[in-house]
């Protein structure tokens, strides 16, 4: 074993040993019957750590309350002060926040993987369960989810390892290699029975939509020309001879290899990995595809939904997710038409997208990834999608690794800048985000600006 390797199993024991003091809160108030007062983030992931702790606790008969918010800020921990609970537990969120969180008047578990944390001290009523207080990546090697499934696993409920890697491809962590604790959670759903790979063509929604449209909805790996431009689809299949309107399980075994050769040759990636659920049926059965459509009810506000899928609705809750979905897919085949359009306005080291439009608001940061994965914007310069939410703009930011790799930490530059202008911000080195008052937009832009000049300089 490597030094690195070495080290990296050092510091996952460490995390270990933090879960198991929460798991011992945790069981101490479930054994006390004790209702779980959960709050989580709103996104994929937040949706699925939710759903991770909800199963583990409804597993050991326990009870629970749950809140998903799109972020944790004052107002939301001054209603939760007042609250008469034992027990707290924070999914993907509240590491910014562990001093507010000791001053509530129960116990609390922070499950978080955000980079932004105000002190690493603990305090007795608090148990603070952070990658990043070990060394470990937060950004890529471990969702919200996996977090708070390293707290569920000990009471031995394997089968969420599932829930866990969906939060992760949710948090964009199942583009290529799985790393980390990702990559120790996905060996255990094996050795389980709960998880298995299978070689094949990785094109979204592959037996449920047309080709057409399995190939416009399919942006990891990106096929510039194809993801999201139903046109580009249909030439490409007329192109190679395939009708747009056949499923692709009614192909034949010579239509298949005609279809991954052509496919291979614009991306060699599309071919690999697929991450399965066992024991799940199709949708839900390709955690890629999970994802979206736990991705789809967080972005359509329908948060309800989408935990309740995690929960296992596969009849009302499914249906309706598949809707929302369906919407989801539309808006964002409209944003890439309009980024197509539009572009972005580069300053010297960032560039920025901006919109007004309703239905494209709350798709921002996806628009902006896949902006920059399908090269319709700079990959040599961060993108923040901004949207106007008055008297606020709302800011998503996204870089890719490489860009990261030369110092540029966007969660740190837009925690700083925000501050300064009477907002707030923070996240990854890659993925970020922040609100600041509208007046101050520009001013927030420029700083943002000399932040990640000087990240490049350093």
């Amino acid at each position: 074993m490597s030094k690195s390797s070495k080290n990296d199993a050092y510091q996952q024991h460490s995390l270990l040993n933090r879960a198991e003091e929460a798991y011992n809160m945790l069981k101490k108030h479930l054994d006390q019957d004790h209702v779980v007062r959960i709050i989580s983030h709103n996104d994929a992931d937040g949706i699925s750590a939710a759903g991770v702790i909800c199963n583990a606790i409804a597993r050991e008969k326990g009870k629970f309350h749950v809140t998903i918010v799109p972020r944790l800020k004052s107002e939301v921990l001054d209603k939760i002060a007042h609250e008469k609970y034992e027990i707290f537990f924070f999914c993907d969120m509240g590491s910014a926040w562990t001093q507010r969180i000791g001053q509530l008047k129960g116990d609390a578990i922070i499950a978080d993987h955000h980079q932004t944390i105000d002190s690493t001290d603990q305090q007795d009523s608090v148990v603070h369960l952070n990658p990043h207080l070990f060394g470990l990546d937060g950004t890529r090697d471990v969702s919200g989810s996996g977090v708070t499934y390293l707290v569920a696993r000990l009471m031995n409920h394997f089968e969420l390892a599932g829930l866990a890697i969906v939060g992760a491809f949710g948090d964009m962590q199942g583009n290529g290699q799985i790393t980390g604790v990702n990559q120790t959670i996905l060996q255990e759903g094996i050795k389980k029975g709960v998880l298995e790979l299978k070689e094949g063509l990785k094109i979204s929604f592959i037996n449920e939509e047309p080709l057409f449209k399995a190939l416009s909805y399919t942006y990891l790996p990106p096929l510039p020309g194809i993801s999201g431009d139903f046109d580009g689809s249909r030439s490409f299949l007329e192109k190679i001879g395939l009708s747009s309107e056949i499923k692709f399980p009614d192909l034949n075994n010579e239509e298949k290899d005609l279809l991954k050769e052509a496919l291979m040759k614009i991306n060699p990636e599309i071919f690999g990995k697929n991450y399965m659920i066992t024991s799940q049926k199709p949708p839900l059965k390709n955690i890629d595809d999970y994802s979206q459509i736990i991705d789809a009810c967080g972005k359509n506000k329908k948060y309800g939904v989408g935990l309740s899928i995690c929960l296992g609705d596969e009849d009302e809750s499914l249906k309706e997710g598949m809707e929302l979905l369906k919407k989801y897919h539309e808006v964002i085949i409209k944003g890439i038409g309009w980024i197509k359009r539009e572009g972005s306005r580069e300053m010297d080291h960032i560039q920025y997208i901006y919109t007004e439009d309703k239905d494209i608001k709350s798709f921002m940061g996806t628009l902006a990834n896949i902006g920059l994965d399908i090269g319709l914007l700079n990959p040599e310069k961060p993108v923040l999608a901004l949207s106007r939410m008055d008297p606020l703009i709302k800011v998503s930011g996204r870089t890719t690794l490489k860009i990261t790799e030369k110092g540029v930490n966007l969660g740190k530059a837009l925690e700083q800048a925000s501050n300064s202008y009477g907002g707030a911000g923070g996240g990854h080195t890659v993925a970020a985000g922040a609100v600041v008052p509208r007046n101050n937009q520009d001013n927030f832009l420029n700083l943002v600006d000399d932040i990640v000049k000087s990240q490049l300089g350093s």
